[in-house]
């Protein structure tokens, strides 16, 4: 019996039979056949040491938002049902494309900020046109991230950037800060429409194609100030209180998601740190190539060879400067995007508590009857349904994101190293113009000189 009456609740939640949504496309469907809880990946997978407390650290501005509603995943209209039904049954159909460009600076008496252009094309039925342009704030993106987090709080929401990248940074508006946050609102909003779930989510579809008077009405149209206070209190309240039993799996996720967030960090904090030295030792060397030039000038015995070596400094920075773009554009922001998932995932792990704190609580007032029986045990019967929706969500969308997450990272480190490889074969290989000879021994010696000058 209660197996018959667990099955229900999974379909009202609009998950499929089994609790679990379709897998996007990209990722693997479950292995047939396979029973239990899916196994976590091992936290050693990112083993580094933690001694490493003088490097430089970014300020995370990533504010999470403790939402108590929940409300039904599955899109309610039957356009969106046979979306959904063809995204399930043909991954490699995409029918939403969107694109994030053209920044533009506006400024008024009252502030200065920045609009980005979203231009979104798609086959979908329940759209009423083909393409859509819109111009879109920071704040709408955070907007459209709560409603998110509202309406599907152990769902995986992905992160947005930080209103300030890096700790200091007091020009905020500058060319390179724009187009890292262009990238990454970029990617925020094609990680949603690429979601089985999130991607038909009615305030996702506003924020694509409402001109800017129509999303500032349908903003008004959510919970006034006093309501959002008050989900806000009772889910302090909660929290606070905490749960009595935790699942299993959950402990499990939660241990995982502790390790990992430990281990983001450090990479994150590494890699910017190579990644300033690399960029004062480029700045340093730019400098030799010049300098060897002019003392041709006065050794007539050696022209040749210092011109030969001013040619291959030249060259190694350039090859330099290629691989510090290659770190900075695809290594950075994908390690620096995971240390913000690892954040969000507090976060989820945060709502489910308290949607599970608040039926312990209700149990615990009808076992001492601290109020009417029948009224709390409809109530107990309603939050048993959220609670096994919240679970099976955060299951389903756990294994989702834990698989993106292995390939993104994987892939990132594949591409650096072969970046470097590349980079270093480039400086072996270097031939002097003038003498033929490789000059990858000149090259050596300069950054041995390099690296002295820095000591001293």
């Amino acid at each position: 019996m209660e197996g018959e009456r667990r099955a229900p609740r999974a379909r009202s939640c609009g998950l499929p039979a089994g609790g679990a949504p379709a897998p996007s496309p990209g990722v693997d469907a479950p292995v047939p056949g396979r029973s239990g809880p899916p196994a976590l990946p091992r936290a050693e997978v990112l083993d580094l040491d933690e001694d490493e407390d003088d490097l430089e650290v970014f300020s995370k501005d990533a504010s999470l938002m403790d939402m108590n509603s929940f409300s039904p995943m599955m899109p309610t209209s039957p356009l969106s049902m046979i979306n959904q039904v063809k995204f399930e049954d043909e991954p490699d159909l995409k029918d939403l494309f969107i694109t994030v460009d053209e920044p533009e600076s506006h400024v008024t008496t009252i502030e200065t900020f920045i609009t980005y252009r979203i231009i979104t094309k798609t086959s979908r039925g329940e759209f009423d046109s083909s393409e859509f342009e819109v111009r879109r704030r920071y704040q709408d993106f955070l907007w459209l991230k709560g409603k998110l987090e509202e309406a599907h709080p152990t769902l995986i929401i992905p992160p947005l950037p930080e209103k300030f990248i890096v700790k200091g940074m007091v020009e905020r508006f500058n060319d390179d800060f724009i187009e890292t946050r262009r990238k990454a609102l970029h990617k925020f909003l094609n990680r949603i429409a690429d979601h089985p779930t999130l991607t038909f989510n009615e305030d996702f579809k506003v924020f694509l194609t409402a001109q800017a008077w129509e999303l500032s009405s349908h903003k008004k149209q959510g919970p006034g100030l006093l309501s959002r206070m008050g989900q806000t209190v009772r889910a302090v309240a909660m929290s606070m209180r905490g749960v009595k039993s935790r699942p299993e799996e959950f402990m499990e996720m939660n241990n995982f998601i502790e390790i990992f967030s430990q281990k983001i960090n450090l990479i994150d904090k590494i890699s910017q740190r190579i990644y300033k030295e690399e960029r004062e030792y480029s700045d340093e060397m730019k400098e030799y190539g010049p300098i060897h030039v002019l003392w041709s000038a006065s050794e007539e015995d050696l022209v040749d060879t210092l011109k030969g070596v001013a040619s291959c400094i030249d060259k190694c920075c350039k090859a330099t400067e290629k691989r510090m773009s290659g770190l900075s554009e695809a290594l950075l922001p994908v390690v620096h995007e995971y240390v913000l998932y690892s954040e969000m995932l507090m976060g989820v792990m945060k709502r489910r508590d308290q949607i599970q704190a608040e039926l312990d609580s209700k149990v615990e007032a009808l076992t001492y009857k601290k109020a009417d029986t029948d009224l709390l045990t409809e109530e107990i019967g309603k939050l048993e349904d959220k609670v096994e929706c919240a679970n099976n969500a955060l299951k389903a969308d756990w294994e989702r994101w834990k698989h993106n997450m292995q390939n993104d990272i994987k892939s990132a480190f594949t591409d650096m190293a072969e970046e470097n490889i590349h980079y270093y074969e480039q400086v072996r290989n270097l031939r002097s113009p003038h003498t033929g000879n490789f000059c990858s021994g000149s090259v050596t010696w300069l950054q041995s000189d390099v690296a002295g000058t820095a000591v001293r």
